[in-house]
C-alpha cells in the first residue's frame, strides 16, 4: 500500500468517526441554544457525509479497496467518542478541539501527497483542511459568549 492510501484512510477514519460524533451531538442537545446548534451540526454532519465518499472514492482511484468497518475505522481515527450526555457548551467545545485536529491531521497527508507527486490528492486534502478551518471558527466564535 502507498504511503497516499494510509494517510488517506486515516484523513476516512477520522472523518467518518467526527460525522458519528457530529450526528450524535446535533440529536442530543440541550438548551437554550438547541435551535441553532442543532441546525449548525446538521450543516457539518452532511458536509462530513460527502466527504467520507470522496476520499473513498480517492482511495479507490489509487486502485485499493476502501477500509469500511468500524474496526477498521476504530483502529485509526485520532478522534475519540462523544458523550451524548455533554452539555451545549461541551458539545462545541469538543467538536472544535475534533475540527482543529482534523486540520492538523489533513496538514499530514497533505504533506504525503505532495511529497508523492499527487496534485489530486493535495488539491482536495487543501480543500478540506479549509472546510475545517471555516467550521472551528464557527465553533469558536459560537462558544465566545
Amino acid at each position: 500500500m502507498n504511503s497516499v492510501v494510509s494517510a488517506l484512510e486515516v484523513i476516512l477514519a477520522d472523518t467518518y468517526a467526527l460525522y458519528l460524533k457530529t450526528q450524535n451531538y446535533h440529536w442530543n442537545v440541550e438548551g437554550q441554544d438547541f435551535k441553532p446548534l442543532h441546525e449548525m451540526f446538521e450543516k457539518q454532519y452532511d458536509d462530513l457525509f460527502e466527504a467520507i465518499d470522496v476520499v473513498g472514492e480517492l482511495i479507490r482511484g489509487l486502485g485499493s479497496r476502501t477500509i469500511g468497518t468500524f474496526g477498521d475505522f476504530s483502529r485509526l481515527t485520532n478522534i475519540k467518542d462523544g458523550n451524548k450526555d455533554a452539555s451545549a457548551t461541551q458539545m462545541v467545545s469538543d467538536l472544535l478541539h475534533d475540527h482543529e485536529l482534523m486540520g492538523q491531521t489533513l496538514g499530514k497527508a497533505l504533506k504525503v501527497a505532495q511529497e508523492a507527486g499527487d496534485e489530486v490528492v493535495a488539491s482536495y486534502l487543501g480543500s478540506r483542511m479549509m472546510v475545517h478551518r471555516k467550521t472551528s471558527w464557527m465553533l469558536r466564535s459560537t462558544s465566545a459568549k
